[in-house]
C-alpha cells in the first residue's frame, strides 16, 4: 500500500512554535471504506483543539463548516466516498472560538498494493493566515528566482487562480508553501507546474464554447470602452 502522509510535520513553518502559533497547513487522511478521518496536530490546531482531544469525524467535520459552505463540504466528502476520488475543497469553517478561517483543501490518493484507491491524503492550507516573518524569511530566500523566472510564476499563480478559484495572493501563497514543504526552488516548481499541464484533462465542449463567447465579446463589457480600443493592427 502507499505510504499515506507523514501527519506529524506537516505545515510547520522554520522557527514556528506549533504550540503557540496558529498552522499555516497541516495535514489529513481519509479511509473511504471505514470513513476514518486523521489529523495531524497542525488541523486539530486550526479547528481550535488539543491534538488528540476528540476524534474527527464526518459530523464533527460537517459541524464546523460555515452553514453557507456545509453543502458544498457535504457534497465533496460524498463523492470521495461515492467515486473514490481524492477529498478536495475550498471553504470556510469556524473553530472553537468562534473564528472563521477560510482554507483550501488539496489531496491525492491512498492506494492499495494492487493500484484500487483506499483513501485520500493531503492538506488543509490556511488562506486566512498572514504568518509575517514566515512570508518575510520565504521572500528572501526565493527573491533572486522570482526576479529570474517572473513570467513563470505569474503563469503558475494563473493556473492555480483559476483551477481553485483563489485570489493572486493565495494562489502566491500555494507556490510558496509547496516551495517550502518540499524544500524546491519557487522557480522549479512553477516551471513544472507548467510543463505538467497536459496531463490536466481538456475542458468539455460546452466549456469551452463559454469561453470562445468570452474571448470574442469581453471587449463589449470594458467600462468606456469607446476610450479603450486600440488602434487597429497592420
Amino acid at each position: 500500500m502507499t505510504e499515506p502522509l507523514d501527519l506529524t510535520a506537516a505545515g510547520t513553518a522554520p522557527g514556528d512554535d506549533a504550540g503557540t502559533n496558529p498552522p499555516t497547513a497541516g495535514s489529513f487522511r481519509f479511509w473511504f471504506a471505514t470513513r476514518r478521518w486523521e489529523w495531524s496536530p497542525e488541523v486539530y490546531r486550526m479547528h481550535g483543539y488539543t491534538p488528540g482531544e476528540i476524534e474527527p469525524t464526518t459530523d464533527l467535520l460537517l459541524a464546523h463548516k460555515h452553514p453557507d459552505d456545509r453543502e458544498h463540504v457535504a457534497d465533496a466528502i460524498a463523492r470521495s466516498i461515492d467515486q473514490g476520488i481524492p477529498f478536495s475543497s475550498r471553504h470556510r469553517f469556524i473553530d472553537t472560538s468562534g473564528g472563521e478561517h477560510t482554507v483550501m483543501v488539496v489531496a491525492d490518493y491512498i492506494v492499495a498494493d494492487d493500484g484500487t484507491p483506499v483513501g485520500s491524503a493531503g492538506y488543509y492550507i490556511d488562506l486566512g493566515e498572514t504568518r509575517a516573518a514566515f512570508e518575510r524569511e520565504t521572500l528572501d530566500a526565493t527573491l533572486p528566482d522570482l526576479l529570474e523566472a517572473r513570467a513563470e510564476i505569474e503563469q503558475a499563480k494563473g493556473v492555480l487562480m483559476r483551477m481553485y478559484r483563489i485570489s493572486a495572493d493565495h494562489a502566491f501563497k500555494v507556490l510558496m508553501w509547496r516551495s517550502q514543504e518540499t524544500n524546491t526552488k519557487l522557480r522549479l516548481l512553477a516551471t513544472q507546474l507548467l510543463a505538467e499541464l497536459s496531463m490536466v484533462p481538456e475542458a468539455p465542449p460546452s466549456t469551452a464554447a463559454v469561453f470562445d463567447h468570452i474571448l470574442l465579446t469581453m471587449h463589449t463589457r470594458i467600462p468606456d470602452s469607446s476610450a479603450a480600443k486600440s488602434a487597429p493592427a497592420h
